[in-house]
């Protein structure tokens, strides 16, 4: 079972404005099914040759497309993803990267940095949107220094990440609604407990709204 604690915020005053905005080369290493939550997935990034991993809220049909493209699965009619794939390439458009550049309230904002020829251009995309594309393209995905370590959770050394599994169908929902008040009446080291409970149930989507909550009590 993985385990994982979240980081703590960094105090060192003397890093550079270059390193703060480093980018940071991700993997998908799970996608993960909350338990509690039954409309919710947890698709995570994976540092690599690192220990962080950032756990990001997705809805069922984002998760289901990503699955998809992870099992190489091929469906009868082309799914909204594989049809803007199959645009990019007749149009000669290559999606060579994918960054993930600012958090904001909970919410992660992507772009697709893209090249026709000599042009390079970037799109505004949903994080969700621009993985399940990544993963059709094999193209990098990349994320600020400062993101892994405001979202991210710090992994044990020798810890295992669960294999992501293919979700089921199910009507996607945006945000998380239940729980909050429960989290606030417990003590920070009960917090703090749970989250290790939770992450070994590999629970991403719940381990996401404790982290938040303790990040509030520092």
């Amino acid at each position: 079972m993985s385990r994982s604690v979240p980081l703590a915020p960094s105090t060192d005053t003397s890093r550079t404005s270059k390193e703060f905005m480093k980018k940071i080369e991700l993997e998908i290493v799970a996608l993960s099914h909350s338990e509690s939550q039954k409309s919710f997935y947890a698709v995570v990034l994976g540092e690599i040759s690192g220990l962080r991993r950032l756990p990001i809220v997705i809805g069922a049909f984002e998760a289901q497309a990503i699955a998809v493209a992870l099992e190489r699965m091929e469906p009868s009619r082309p799914l909204t993803h594989d049809l803007f794939t199959t645009v990019m390439s007749t149009f000669s458009v290559e999606l060579t990267e994918v960054l993930i550049y600012r958090l904001e309230e909970g919410i992660f904002f992507s772009k697709l940095v893209c090249t026709n020829g000599d042009d390079v251009f970037e799109i505004d995309s949903r994080t969700s949107d621009a993985l399940a594309l990544a993963v059709r393209t094999q193209c990098p995905v990349y994320c600020y220094e400062n993101i892994l370590n405001a979202a991210g959770l710090q992994m044990e050394a020798g810890s295992e990440d669960a294999n992501y599994t293919g979700p089921a169908s199910a009507n996607a929902e945006t945000e998380l609604t239940s729980g909050g008040d429960d989290l606030k009446s417990m003590s920070k080291e009960d917090l703090e407990t749970l989250l290790q409970q939770v992450l070994e149930q590999e629970d991403y989507v719940k381990a996401i709204k404790i982290r938040d909550e303790l990040k509030t009590r520092n």
